[in-house]
């Protein structure tokens, strides 16, 4: 099997360059691979996350209960014996939350956790045996009670009681700008993140810090002492946007391959790639173009991808083209099947099982073992 035989759009994910940057981790956390909380929203191929397991990655973050039960599946298969540390990034409810307490109640053998703002909600979660994370908001907006809003934080810290398992403060919201910049305000939100662990007594994990801040979390001298891990996923793959951060030592580890099938104007043309194959959620360009042809991505619509060549013509119809992607975690999400290379040469073609979200799990499971017996 070659990648240039295979229908486009085509996800693949180069397993020698993930390997390289497994490695680049490992050198960021001074070989000590339990400060790092890795996210599955990125990696989602089991291939991929027995990578990480085997090279001794322990903690894992998850967006999704589907993302946790491929996990599980996956520790069972690579790492047999191994306990693992499950925390839910989502404060889930309902039933996002019974599924995720049924999971953990058959996966004793490991530890689950997940995000808690509220007392109520922590409580709950206390009385299904799940540990609490404080969700601490330092700016972003997004979830986690503000840092400075001491009484809400007290009232979840005493509501988790006996099942507090730590902190967690995401600076996703730190992203622009020149790294001195982005690096002095990581700094100010650690600094008040520090004297809130001290003035609480944390005996937990502290959990900060995506792709464009853990070097800086990693270095930051006030959470000597502390239980602090750092929680990228995006450096497992990189990306477009990530080779803008200024950080050293990571390769981009997923393409999109994708064709040419339309050549409107000399300098115009179209590839099979729109936004059902590559996220344009994150902005313009969704992707850059690699190898010989020099081009800028247009906004595209579901199929289609809009180019414009910046130096010399179009290449012709029919020329296969390789996609980095601008931001990888959706774009590999999209993905039914993922194509796994080593050296450049095709090794497996395997399910991105990790994608999209559970809705009924017991049901979809009975439903898939009947089809199964009726084979």
């Amino acid at each position: 099997m070659r990648a240039e035989d295979l229908q486009t759009p085509t996800l693949l994910i180069h397993l020698d360059r993930v390997r390289d940057n497994l490695a680049a981790m490992a050198r960021a956390l001074g070989g000590d691979l339990d400060r790092w909380r890795v996210h599955v929203k990125t990696c989602k191929v089991p291939e991929v996350l027995a990578l990480l397991l085997r090279a001794g990655v322990a903690r894992f973050k998850c967006a999704t209960t589907r993302e946790a039960a491929v996990l599980c599946a996956t520790a069972a298969a690579a790492a047999p014996g191994r306990r693992i540390d499950v925390l839910l990034a989502m404060a889930q409810h309902g039933a996002n939350l019974e599924r995720f307490h049924s999971l953990a109640a058959a996966e004793r053998q490991h530890a689950f956790g997940m995000l808690s703002e509220d007392p109520d909600h922590a409580a709950a979660l206390a009385a299904r045996g799940l540990g609490v994370f404080v969700d601490l908001d330092p700016g972003y907006r997004r979830t986690g009670i503000p840092l400075a809003e001491r009484d809400r934080i007290d009232a979840v810290l005493d509501a988790a009681a006996g099942a507090l398992r730590g902190l967690h403060c995401y600076e996703g919201h730190l992203q622009g700008g020149p790294p001195a910049e982005r690096a002095a305000a990581a700094h100010a939100i650690y600094a008040e993140l520090a004297a809130l662990a001290r003035a609480v007594r944390l005996r937990g994990e502290l959990v900060t810090s995506g792709t464009p801040t853990f070097l800086d979390a990693l270095g930051y001298p006030g959470f000597r002492g502390l239980l602090h891990t750092v929680s990228p996923g995006t450096v497992v793959y990189w990306d477009a946007r990530s080779d803008r951060l200024g950080i050293d030592g990571f390769r981009c580890a997923v393409e999109v391959q994708a064709r040419v099938i339309a050549r409107p104007t000399d300098a115009a043309f179209t590839l099979d790639a729109g936004s059902k194959a590559i996220d344009a959620a994150a902005g313009d360009p969704c992707a850059e173009l690699r190898g010989p042809w020099p081009a800028v991505a247009c906004r595209p619509s579901e199929e289609h991808l809009p180019m414009r060549a910046t130096f010399g013509p179009a290449p012709p119809l029919g020329t296969l083209l390789r996609l980095v992607p601008r931001h990888v975690c959706p774009t590999v999400n999209l993905h039914d099947e993922a194509v796994l290379l080593d050296g450049g040469a095709v090794v497996g073609l395997v399910p991105v099982r990790a994608r999209g979200h559970e809705t009924a799990p017991g049901v979809a499971l009975a439903a898939l073992r009947q089809e199964t017996a009726g084979r």
